[in-house]
């Protein structure tokens, strides 16, 4: 299965925009790296709840949970701040495994 991201972007901007509509909040400024920055923290407390090292019950499922939400957060962010992620992770990651081109002599 291939993971197409910017169609997993619209689908979590249109999810985005319900959720918002429903719950009357106000997305302006900086809301959308702040909200990365509050699930990465839900997603650390679920890791330490998961190795034992915080108060709770561990919940597998809802450590993915708290990942997907990441994840949806950081497309989100992506999308207000301009930047292509497909083409970042190409850069930055991709790259790496495009075969390497030896020196013409």
């Amino acid at each position: 299965m291939t993971l197409d991201l910017k169609a997993l972007q619209a689908d979590v901007l249109r999810i985005s925009d319900i959720y918002a509509a429903e719950h009357g909040i106000d997305r302006s400024g900086d809301w959308a790296l702040l909200k990365v920055q509050e699930e990465l923290g839900e997603l650390t407390a679920e890791h330490l709840r998961m190795s034992g090292r915080a108060r709770g019950q561990a919940d597998a499922g809802k450590l993915g949970d708290e990942a997907a939400d990441v994840l949806g957060m950081l497309l989100i962010y992506c999308d207000r701040a301009g930047i292509d992620i497909e083409q970042a992770m190409q850069r930055k990651w991709l790259h790496w495994l495009e075969p390497k081109t030896s020196p013409q002599a």
